[in-house]
């Protein structure tokens, strides 16, 4: 086997490993792809009306992203119900909603002359608090190891 494909096989089994960094990666992966099925639902649903398109694009979405991450993050589908990860899984999303919302209402309130390049990087960084405490919520408390 040559050097690359030696690392390819290392990097591929400790992708698959239950180490917090490979879950971590995983969750970035499982995040991404369903900003995209969020994104296409939205696109298709856009002829009745952006808040109808929203909406179903974000409750899909969650659910997809849900079920991934019992499956495939967190490998838990022997652990974790469908059920049970897409009520509590749902619930985290809706928190981190709720969480987002407001700081970006209060970065508003409290910093309305920001340019909008400090504004994306505020909307980055606020995105990425709310993700990595959803991560840490849906590593120690939904999909924990028993």
């Amino acid at each position: 086997m040559g050097i690359a494909a030696e690392w390819v096989a290392r990097a591929a089994r400790f992708l698959r490993g239950d180490h917090a960094l490979a879950q971590l990666i995983r969750f970035a992966l499982v995040g991404g792809s369903s900003n995209i099925a969020y994104v296409l639902l939205f696109m298709a649903m856009n002829g009745f009306g952006t808040l109808i398109a929203n909406v179903a694009g974000s409750i899909v979405s969650t659910i997809i992203a849900n079920e991934l991450h019992r499956r495939l993050t967190f490998q838990a589908a022997a652990r974790v119900g469908w059920f049970n990860a897409q009520l509590e899984g749902g619930g985290l999303a809706l928190i981190g909603l709720l969480i987002s919302t407001a700081a970006l209402a209060a970065l508003q309130f409290w910093a309305p002359g920001l340019t909008s390049l400090a504004q994306s990087g505020a909307v980055i960084v606020i995105m990425a608090a709310v993700g990595g405490m959803r991560f840490l919520a849906l590593r120690g408390f939904v999909f924990r190891t028993l």
